[in-house]
């Protein structure tokens, strides 16, 4: 955005604080609109991909349980990973997920859209897809969550009683397949 789109605050650059293996901290220093600086702690982060996989005739959605560090817990999630190949377009990365997290390549892909994850602190853009016509081949874990990670087949119809009994609380699983669902009832028609 141009300068005059935001409303007289203006970025006027940024330090490194920690450099990750795929995220850096950083402090950005900023202008607001009556001239005062200010400092804002920032994750820079290389943006993610997640994907709806649909299976089946009365579709269910191929989700993940993995343990995740930042909350000491196992989530119910859709399969998703980092941009973490240079320059790696955002629909093979997607394509590379779901082979690599639920064994399954697919054969109609459609993009749902892309999100901030959380604008308050990171940069973070995650990137959706559906993902149909699905076939097994074999998965390649990459990392320790992944290895005991377990693939739970989840009915499309199910899904909200699930998240309203909070067994699901993944934001980007909500969000994909919110979109997912607006997708399959346009091509309804309804």
């Amino acid at each position: 955005m141009s300068p005059s789109n935001l409303n007289g605050f203006r970025f006027l650059g940024e330090r490194v604080r920690h450099e990750g293996f795929f995220f850096r901290l950083v402090t950005g220093t900023f202008l607001d609109p009556k001239g005062y600086t200010f400092e804002r702690e920032i994750i820079r982060h290389p943006g993610a991909v997640c994907v709806v996989a649909l299976e089946g005739e009365s579709p269910s959605i191929l989700m993940v349980r993995q343990y995740r560090a930042a909350i000491d817990a196992f989530l119910l999630e859709i399969p998703a990973g980092k941009l973490d190949i240079e320059d790696e377009p955002v629909a093979l990365a997607a394509s590379r997920e779901l082979e690599e997290e639920v064994g399954r390549r697919a054969t109609r892909w459609t993009e749902l859209g892309s999100f901030l994850n959380s604008p308050g602190f990171t940069d973070e853009t995650t990137t959706a897809f559906l993902a149909e016509g699905l076939t097994s081949v074999t998965p390649d874990a990459h990392g320790i969550e992944e290895e005991y990670m377990s693939i739970v087949p989840i009915p499309l119809h199910d899904f909200w009683r699930l998240v309203r009994n909070g067994e699901i609380i993944d934001a980007k699983s909500i969000i994909a397949v919110t979109c997912a669902e607006r997708v399959l009832a346009a091509r309804l028609g309804s």
